[in-house]
């Protein structure tokens, strides 16, 4: 039966479709947010708070914690709170934070924020002693609206919290994905 179904087909038929199949599987190819630039010996990252060098309220303790998160739910290193169990270390420096805004409703009242925040980035390989990312003047920016009948003041550390948190994902498929 087998051998009937193979003569019909062609053993080079299927030895090409074989062949086509673990190419496929090999060739590396993956999904965006699914890989990771970093070195097969980096298991463990610590990442203390960012210092921030901003006049903005607990801008710090929100771009941090947002950052953890989000390496946490990539899933591609463990992150501990002890720098001695660590194979590498992400410091950020804050170094601006910018809410302009930039549209207003017919009261007058501005309703659209420009927002931008610049940070210095460093993740440092703790095992070989050297820089594996660096950018001095990583830019995460995005317009803002805020909600009718609301002013900017009452909303913003809803803006910033949202902020923070798509200025994380940003930042950990910057280093993760090597973009």
């Amino acid at each position: 039966m087998f051998y009937d179904f193979f003569s019909k087909v062609g053993m080079k038929k299927i030895f090409f479709l074989l062949f086509l199949c673990f190419f496929f599987l090999e060739c590396g190819y993956h999904l965006r947010g699914t890989g990771s630039s970093l070195p097969a010996h980096i298991k463990k990252i610590n990442i203390p708070m960012f210092k921030n060098l901003t006049h903005r309220f607990e801008l710090d303790v929100k771009l941090t914690r947002k950052v953890i998160d989000e390496m946490i739910a990539r899933g591609k290193v463990e992150i501990t709170g002890d720098v001695q169990s660590a194979d590498a270390i992400l410091i950020g420096e804050i170094i601006s934070f910018e809410a302009t805004p930039i549209a207003f409703s017919g009261e007058g009242q501005a309703d659209r924020y420009y927002i931008a925040i610049v940070a210095e980035i460093r993740l440092r390989d703790l095992i070989n002693r050297k820089i594996i990312f660096s950018n001095p003047n990583f830019v995460y920016q995005e317009q803002y609206e805020v909600p009718p009948g609301k002013d900017f003041e009452t909303v913003q550390t809803e803006a910033i919290e949202k902020v923070a948190e798509k200025f994380a994902r940003s930042l950990v498929i910057t280093i993760l994905e090597g973009f």
